[in-house]
């Protein structure tokens, strides 16, 4: 069975406020794009098997959140072995969500091919044992997230006919260490109100607060934003904590790659 796990941005990212258990209460926007991996899986006779193309990750196979997911169900279910194939072309330490994207869509995946019945809001309940994003996944609309991100709220938020375009730098941002660089700040206007506002005043109200310590440790990445919004984008942020940064343009925008070079990801009409 194969399905195509995709990304996600962040529009707007508030960093509340730090929790008793070590992690921190945000609310963000999560919208999911076209960008996608590859994941297939079946089953076999022998022994359990992962294998991987296209970009490398790092760390070893053990580690991987699709190998964790099913070792996650197979604590509850039957499972029988399977070998797992995972092509990579959403870059890890980009903020677009990719490891958690495979992780959500290989339970989505097993609950299909053993025919385990799950319903989505128990598949999520699986996935939020593998990181605070991947729930999102199970579900794959835009969501408003709440809590560790893992709390959903419904919105209506349609970039349909947009141009967004993703860019991303060589830079790695670890997640964890920019969560230790944050300031929590929970007097905020709520994000289900600022959402409601036309696209083109999101600039002046939407704000990733992971920001102010990224471009500080990270100066290339400020520059890719204020670039974007020199060639034309309506709104720009950084997804997540990077470094991926993405833009949104009413139209198609020209020239692209010789202004950004390698670094132009992704770019889609929506």
């Amino acid at each position: 069975m194969i399905s195509f796990p995709g990304c996600k941005v962040n529009i707007g990212l508030h960093i509340l406020a730090k929790r008793p258990d070590g992690f921190h209460n945000i609310e963000t926007l999560f919208y999911p794009l076209g960008f996608t991996d590859g994941l297939d899986i079946v089953q076999s006779d022998g022994a359990m098997e992962f294998t991987q193309s296209g970009l490398h990750l790092p760390g070893d196979q053990k580690s991987n959140l699709c190998i964790k997911a099913y070792e996650l169900l197979k604590r509850d279910y039957d499972l029988s072995t399977v070998k797992i194939h995972l092509h990579k072309k959403i870059p890890p330490g980009s903020g677009l969500g990719g490891g958690s994207s495979d992780a959500a869509n290989t339970l989505i995946l097993l609950n299909e091919l053993f025919q385990l019945d799950l319903s989505k809001d128990q598949l999520a309940g699986y996935a939020r044992q593998l990181g605070a994003d991947c729930a999102f996944f199970v579900y794959n609309k835009p969501l408003i997230g709440k809590e560790r991100g893992d709390v959903f709220e419904e919105t209506v938020v349609d970039l349909s006919g947009y141009h967004i375009v993703i860019i991303k730098p060589k830079d790695h941002v670890i997640t964890s260490n920019a969560y230790g660089k944050v300031t929590p700040c929970n007097s905020r206007k709520p994000l289900k109100e600022l959402v409601k506002q036309p696209v083109n005043k999101w600039r002046d109200t939407m704000v990733n607060d992971f920001e102010d310590v990224i471009f500080k440790e990270y100066p290339n990445i400020k520059n890719i934003k204020s670039t974007l919004y020199k060639k034309g984008a309506i709104y720009a942020s950084m997804t997540g904590s990077g470094s991926a940064v993405y833009g949104i343009f009413e139209h198609e925008p020209k020239k692209l790659e010789n202004v950004f070079g390698d670094y132009l990801l992704w770019r889609e009409k929506v």
